[in-house]
């Protein structure tokens, strides 16, 4: 059976419904990043979105019924692609890699400037806050997990150690050094973060 263009399952669209293209989502999707860095969530507006991204404010409505949720959509699904679980067969090179990932990340134009704005907003919305735990927190943790488990399972840590403590050695100096103090990462930080993580966890 042939399935009707844009809409799941192959169920045709309702006569006259509007068949929403890929497309035109996924550059709303940029648009909001774009909007987020250049002038914050307080006052990003749909036109803005919509004039960013080249369709009308309708394309945007038929979507997210309001920025609040547009931007949730948009968090939510930053957090289900979630970090990559290394494997290197080492405590220290997992969590080099980790870290890596994450200052590649937090270095990103973008992001200096959407997570800080983001966090600020987080203080004022529950809403907000949440899917920031589930991107910044939730998805990470798992990666923390399976790292600390693999390193149990070879030796190199004792069992019960705090996932967590973990996941806030891993990425609370990065943190710190690129979205507060902002910071360069000298030659050799990662390296030596790395080192300081992995022997911390040891003790």
């Amino acid at each position: 059976m042939t399935r009707a263009p844009g809409v799941p399952g192959g169920r045709r669209a309702p006569a006259g419904a509007a068949v929403l293209r890929e497309e035109k989502t996924e550059a709303i999707r940029a648009a909001v990043f774009a909007e987020l860095a250049a002038v914050g969530f307080a006052r990003m507006s749909i036109e803005g979105i919509a004039r960013r991204a080249g369709v009308g404010k309708t394309a945007v409505y038929r979507r997210w019924r309001s920025k609040l949720h547009l931007v949730l959509d948009v968090v939510s699904a930053v957090a289900a692609e979630g970090l990559p679980t290394p494997d290197t067969g080492s405590l220290r090179g997992d969590v080099r890699m980790l870290l890596e990932v994450a200052a590649r990340a937090l270095r990103h134009p973008m992001a200096s400037q959407i997570v800080p704005d983001l966090l600020a907003e987080a203080a004022r919305s529950p809403e907000i806050a949440e899917a920031l735990r589930a991107a910044l927190l939730d998805s990470q943790q798992g990666v923390a997990s399976a790292v600390v488990a693999r390193a149990v399972e070879r030796g190199e840590l004792r069992p019960g150690v705090d996932v967590r403590l973990a996941l806030d050695l891993m990425t609370g100096p990065l943190y710190w050094r690129l979205m507060v103090v902002r910071d360069g990462l000298p030659k050799d930080y990662l390296d030596e973060l790395a080192l300081a993580v992995a022997s911390a966890l040891e003790v």
